[in-house]
């Protein structure tokens, strides 16, 4: 499995610290688009996101540590799907994220549209069967189909919960979703936390704490970076308005790492936009945040 060196890894790190013999976390990059259905440039998400990473400092004053080089970080070269799509490109993932799983690498699945995770937490899933998924998106993604595809980034959580329990399907910032999308979520049970309700205060200032009761102990998190506001994320494919602001979204994390067992995630969904930077440089910091609340206490 061939590796990405320090010009091209996330944080630009030496061998010493990225080779996947001995890095404790492996970075998959799946630069995916082929159902976007509003901005487009998914697929250029990854690359600008490892790019970014080279100006993210290795110290994290927060979490007083710096990860990369305790556990070491392996950043695989990107897939490349050949020019086909659907059933064959989310098996192509599946099939790395496996593999990766079964030599006990911490793997984040970096996107691409957000069909791409389904591929990853079907490999999470079938080693932790008690596995929880918390989705942070501004959309449900749990239409049957879309435009007639049954794998568009709007159907990748019907997907999941093809194997997934819907009891187990957590999700959080939600703020556009269809009639259908709606009543399958009363049907089925499925635990959602509205943006309006978040902003709104329905739950006063408890609703972090909310979001981890619902979640079991071992937790994937699938992460749409639309599930951000977009004053603080404007390169995504749908910017909804009345999104998760950076502090809240880093607390929900760290109460995640701190009280449950986080065993993978994915970040999808950014859209890079020619010379506007920064919210690839937020995206590539978010990993690495991320990356710091999975490994409390370890």
């Amino acid at each position: 499995m061939k590796t990405l060196g320090l010009e091209d890894n996330f944080l630009g790190i030496e061998e010493s610290h990225s080779d996947i013999n001995h890095a404790a976390i492996a970075i998959v990059s799946a630069p995916y688009e082929h159902t976007v259905s509003y901005g487009g440039g998914t697929g250029r998400g990854p690359s600008a996101i490892l790019d970014a990473s080279h100006y993210v400092e290795f110290w994290d004053e927060e979490f007083r540590r710096e990860l990369c080089f305790e556990k070491g970080i392996a950043t695989i070269e990107p897939i490349d799907f050949g020019g086909r799509s659907d059933a064959y490109a989310l098996a192509r993932i599946e099939t790395q994220v496996r593999d990766l799983l079964a030599r006990d690498k911490f793997v984040v699945t970096l996107g691409g549209e957000h069909t791409i995770s389904s591929a990853p937490i079907r490999a999470h899933f079938e080693k932790y069967p008690n596995l929880s998924v918390l989705q942070i998106d501004a959309h449900s993604d749990l239409r049957e189909e879309y435009e007639g595809n049954p794998f568009s980034h709007a159907s990748v959580m019907a997907r999941v919960l093809e194997f997934l329990p819907p009891q187990r399907l957590v999700q959080a910032g939600i703020r556009a979703q269809c009639r259908e999308e709606h009543e399958r979520i009363e049907r089925e049970g499925i635990q959602t936390f509205f943006g309006w309700e978040i902003r709104q205060g329905v739950y006063g200032q408890s609703w972090k704490e909310r979001v981890l009761d619902a979640l079991g102990p071992e937790v994937y998190i699938t992460f749409d970076i639309d599930g951000l506001d977009p004053s603080i994320m404007p390169s995504t494919g749908t910017p909804e308005p009345g999104g998760l602001l950076w502090d809240e979204t880093i607390q929900l994390m760290k109460m995640i790492g701190t009280h449950r067992r986080i065993v993978g995630f994915d970040l999808v969904e950014l859209a890079p936009v020619e010379g506007v930077t920064w919210p690839d440089f937020l995206a590539a910091k978010l990993v690495g945040k991320m990356l710091n609340a999975a490994f409390i206490g370890r």
